[in-house]
């Protein structure tokens, strides 16, 4: 019991003495994205199965632009920070279709987000997974299904030096942004850099 009780003491003892550090920093980098569920199917006339007016096909690219964001990042100990982050991301999608006038189109979604990321290091890596809301602060050349998208962010981080760092990031969300024949969500890689400022005295 005794030896219970002087573990429990060390335990809290160690907790207290546990230093959280805060740092604030940025990111920014390129945006690779697209929607979900390319489109196939056949089109008829005033629901006359006899008579097809027209097979469409619809898939859905890469559409290439960039994210920049905010973050604060809260170390609770060496292997492990909890990372709060504000995001301006664009995204979207190139349309590859058999419909001429909408072939060649770029599909434009652009975000402010929130993610809460959580942080784990090894060493110079580090790997990083949370939730995302977006919120949607402008669209081109499509009608959204929702102004809002909820979703996951994984990814992967290098320090190349204390500061200065390289990450990649996939981010799935799951609600549908696009409906045409069926539901599309956003799919989104992410390659960029982020700094980190030291606000240790």
């Amino acid at each position: 019991m005794k030896k219970l009780s002087l573990l429990f003491i060390l335990l809290i003892s160690g907790l207290s003495f546990a230093q959280v550090t805060f740092n604030p920093g940025i990111r920014a980098g390129a945006n690779f994205s697209h929607f979900t569920n390319n489109e196939n199917y056949t089109y008829y006339w005033a629901d006359d199965l006899y008579y097809p007016e027209a097979n469409v096909n619809m898939d859905f690219k890469t559409k290439t632009d960039f994210y920049i964001g905010l973050f604060g990042n809260i170390r609770f100990a060496k292997f492990y920070a909890l990372q709060p982050e504000i995001n301006y991301s664009r995204q979207g999608t190139k349309l590859d279709t058999n419909v001429n006038n909408w072939n060649g189109q770029t599909l434009t979604a652009t975000y402010l987000g929130i993610q809460l990321v959580n942080k784990f290091y090894f060493n110079k890596f580090n790997i990083h997974f949370g939730p995302t809301l977006d919120f949607l602060v402008e669209h081109k050349n499509f009608d959204t299904e929702n102004e809002v998208d909820l979703g996951l962010t994984a990814g992967l981080g290098y320090d190349i030096t204390k500061n200065f760092g390289v990450e990649a990031r996939v981010k799935k969300g799951f609600i549908p942004v696009y409906y045409f024949n069926d539901n599309h969500s956003n799919v989104t890689f992410q390659a960029g850099v982020y700094y980190t400022f030291n606000m240790k005295k």
